[in-house]
């Protein structure tokens, strides 16, 4: 089985997807590429319909979206453990998942994730309002699990929200009680620590990603 992501201080995708294998201790051939170099498409066009990041190759079975990645690796592995094993609660985590995985653009095109740094950026209203809806989820399920995981044990939807706990943490958003105490959790866990280390080995920039100023550390 590989995994083909692309480099880790920045690609938010491949950290979604990266997660389920680190959550539960299986062991993929990671093959990381650099992200918009000519060999990344070259090694990718051949195997993949999309050529992006992140890919998964499992035998016969190709794999190219993230969401799909971890619902694919969830049925065929984990035997269905990374949902909410109550029909509305797994229905809640399913929907605000799908919200990430299609929604959130201003953040996404404002705040590129970013792990090595601290930057500062200003934000559009629109942002500022994807802010909002993220600490309202967050929120509403620390109240139902505080200082856990979304739903209590770690599931597929906090995989897909795990970058964006990474992008507050790059850009210094502040937040509500409750929404820090799920990004503490995020960023707490080994998995994150993980992958932090090795984005933290790279040394590569990406320009498109460098969004806004850097921040003066101390």
């Amino acid at each position: 089985m590989q995994l083909y992501i692309g480099n880790q201080n920045y690609s938010s995708w491949s950290l979604r997807a990266w997660l389920i294998f680190a959550q539960h201790d299986l062991n993929p051939d990671i093959i990381k590429l650099s992200l918009f170099s000519d060999s990344f498409y070259q090694t990718l066009q051949p195997v993949s319909p999309t050529a992006k990041v992140p890919l998964l190759i499992d035998g016969e079975t190709t794999v190219w979206d993230s969401l799909a990645i971890l619902e694919y690796i969830n049925e065929a592995y984990l035997n269905h453990f990374c949902w909410p094993k109550d029909r509305q609660q797994r229905a809640t985590a399913r929907a605000i998942a799908n919200e990430m995985h299609s929604g959130f653009m201003a953040i996404r095109n404002e705040m590129p994730m970013n792990c090595r740094a601290s930057r500062k950026v200003s934000l559009s209203e629109e942002a500022r309002k994807d802010i909002a809806r993220i600490e309202q989820i967050w929120g509403q399920q620390m109240s139902q699990y505080p200082n856990q995981w979304l739903f209590g044990e770690w599931s597929i939807a906090d995989a897909m929200f795990a970058p964006i706990a990474l992008r507050f943490a790059t850009y210094q958003i502040p937040l509500s009680k409750a929404a820090t105490q799920y990004q503490k959790t995020v960023l707490n866990s080994p998995a994150i620590k993980q992958w932090l280390a090795q984005a933290l080995e790279e040394t590569e920039i990406v320009e498109e990603d460098e969004a806004g100023e850097p921040i003066n550390q101390p």
